[in-house]
C-alpha cells in the first residue's frame, strides 16, 4: 500500500466542504461568578460558561496551599481580563479584577519571602539569584508544605 501524498494535494478542501459551526454562549453584563478556587477547578470563573464536556463535571478540590492560592488568583485575574475585553463598561467586574490583582500581588510577595522565587524574574530577600534552588514549583512531593 502506497502511503505517499501526491504533490500539491495536501491542505486542500473539496469545493463544497462543510464548515464547522462553533457556538460560544453570549455573556450578559455582570454575570454571576465562581470564587477563584472553584473557577480554577471548573475551568471558568463564570457559571454561564461552565459547559462540561460530555456532561463530565470536575468536582475535585485543589489542596489549600500558598501555591494553589496563587494559581487560583492568577486564573481569576486572567479570566476577568478576558471578560473585560468584551465588557469594558462592567464596573463591578473591573472592581473585582482590581481586587484580585491586589490580592495576587500580596500573595506573590508573601510566597517569595517564604518559599523563594516563582520565576526567574523575581529576586529573593537575600538578593541572590536563587531561581535554580530546589524545590521547583512543580515538584509536588517537595512542595507539600508550600
Amino acid at each position: 500500500m502506497d502511503n505517499t501524498i501526491a504533490e500539491g494535494s495536501e491542505g486542500r478542501l473539496p469545493a463544497m466542504a462543510p464548515l464547522a459551526n462553533p457556538y460560544v454562549p453570549f455573556q450578559l453584563e455582570n454575570p454571576p461568578k465562581y470564587e477563584a478556587r472553584k473557577g480554577l477547578v471548573r475551568g471558568t470563573l463564570f457559571p454561564g460558561l461552565d459547559l462540561p464536556f460530555m456532561g463530565m463535571v470536575n468536582k475535585t478540590e485543589k489542596p489549600a496551599t500558598p501555591l494553589s492560592e496563587l494559581q487560583a488568583l492568577c486564573f481569576a485575574v486572567q479570566e476577568l481580563a478576558l471578560y473585560l475585553d468584551t465588557h469594558r463598561d462592567d464596573q463591578e467586574a473591573l472592581d473585582i479584577y482590581r481586587s484580585y490583582q491586589q490580592m495576587l500581588q500580596r500573595c506573590q510577595e508573601a510566597y517569595l519571602k517564604t518559599h523563594g522565587p516563582l520565576n526567574h524574574g523575581q529576586i529573593s530577600d537575600s538578593g541572590n539569584y536563587n531561581w535554580l534552588d530546589d524545590p521547583w514549583p512543580w515538584e509536588y512531593s517537595k512542595n507539600k508544605e508550600a
